[in-house]
């Protein structure tokens, strides 16, 4: 009887670790009420502490990944998982919005880009035929953190305040994270010294493939964390209560954990470039129904949990689009170089999108340009399709 892959408990930890990291840090939509009534901050303001945040989670990428492929995912984890949770409990002290952005900004943001990369790259050398699946369900920690964690938070801080939330997610993040990180190994563990096939980071960054995501990401990421950030406030201004807001968020997450679980198997059939620049698409048409929905909280709901199944699609579809092109020997680096493209886009758009808020009283602005760079990086995309189901064909690495 064939032993089950080692391969799977490194899905697992993976899966905690972002369930856990992002957990945390998408639940600051349940805290965004409770920081502009604290400290007495535009939107603009407040929202910049979520995309500080995401671009140095984006940034730490790339040394992360290479940290990664030098010495493994464990340390790496490790590190970020204890930082997570170093952040939370500093931000739980903060009696500014400016020592969010020293805490909570730079703490989390650096820590969960300790955890991302790695633990995507960790998975990919460990499958072939399911690696989409296997990705996918990894990643799927993201969806189920941005579900559960806001609303968990949102209960907290009803019950506790906000300071003491922090302080609860804490330990939470903590006991998980850290249990997850030890758990998590490299499949090059058992051939130290057998060079993985594939191409090196320095020759991927030089490819037109690699130009051509990048510039992908970056567009889409302008305006896929604006309704992470802004559609509970957005609910509020039309009169929701603050939970309900808070749900919206989580049923982005919901469909987020869906599309994660689901896209990948299509995906490997469909051809997984097709199938991402098909949810660029999705996601262009989704803002302008959310821009169409007139407020209303049903529409509103279907929106969210569709837009969470293109985006956690899009999410799962990443690394393993990476390792049709490139291989698994500098896996974690590339991805990881790849992702400062989201950083940079994930920088603009929340805060850009509260600036717009600031500026004219409403949402409309940001809500058309976010429509309009997910149809613009589609057809950055574009030229990736031709030969697709070739190349992601190429000769197996192993079966897991």
């Amino acid at each position: 009887m064939r032993r089950p892959s080692y391969g799977w408990a490194v899905v697992a930890a993976a899966f905690t670790l972002m369930f856990v990291g992002f957990g945390a840090a998408y639940s600051f939509a349940a805290f965004f009420s409770a920081f502009q009534a604290e400290f007495g901050a535009p939107r603009g303001h407040v929202a910049l502490v979520f995309s500080v945040a995401a671009f140095i989670w984006f940034a730490i990428g790339a040394p992360a990944g290479m940290l990664t492929d030098r010495f493994g995912p464990r340390r790496v984890t490790l590190a970020g998982a204890l930082l997570i949770a170093a952040s939370l409990w500093l931000a739980s002290r903060a009696q500014s919005v400016g020592m969010l952005y020293a805490t909570y900004s730079i703490g989390l943001g650096v820590g969960i880009g300790l955890v991302y990369v790695p633990s995507v790259g960790a998975v990919q050398p460990w499958f072939d035929r399911n690696r989409a699946a296997a990705s996918g369900i990894a990643i799927a920690g993201i969806g189920a953190g941005n579900f559960a964690v806001p609303l968990l938070a949102a209960w907290l801080i009803e019950g506790l305040g906000w300071r003491a939330a922090y302080l609860a997610l804490t330990f939470f993040s903590l006991v998980l994270g850290g249990a997850a990180a030890l758990t998590i190994r490299a499949k090059t563990a058992f051939h130290r010294h057998a060079a993985l096939p594939g191409v090196t980071l320095g020759a991927a960054l030089r490819t037109r493939e690699f130009a051509l995501l990048y510039v992908g990401m970056v567009f889409i990421c302008i305006g896929v964390f604006v309704p992470t950030v802004h559609l509970s406030p957005y609910a509020t201004d039309l009169g929701y209560s603050d939970t309900q807001g808070v749900t919206l968020v989580s049923l982005i997450g919901l469909g987020s954990l869906l599309g994660r679980f689901t896209i990948g198997p299509f995906a490997d059939r469909l051809g997984r470039r097709p199938s991402l620049f098909a949810m660029y698409v999705g996601l262009g048409a989704l803002f302008l129904l959310w821009w169409l929905s007139g407020g209303a909280y049903a529409v509103l709901a279907v929106f969210a949990i569709a837009f969470g199944v293109l985006y956690g699609g899009c999410v799962a579809l990443f690394p393993t689009i990476v390792m049709d092109l490139y291989g698994p020997r500098a896996i974690s680096g590339i991805i990881g170089w790849l992702y400062t493209g989201a950083g940079i886009g994930t920088l603009l758009g929340p805060w850009l999108a509260g600036a717009a808020y600031d500026a004219f009283g409403a949402y409309e602005v940001p809500i058309l340009a976010g429509a309009a760079f997910s149809f613009v990086a589609a057809v950055v995309i574009l030229p990736l399709l031709k030969r697709a189901h070739v190349r992601e064909k190429a000769p197996t690495l192993g079966r897991g």
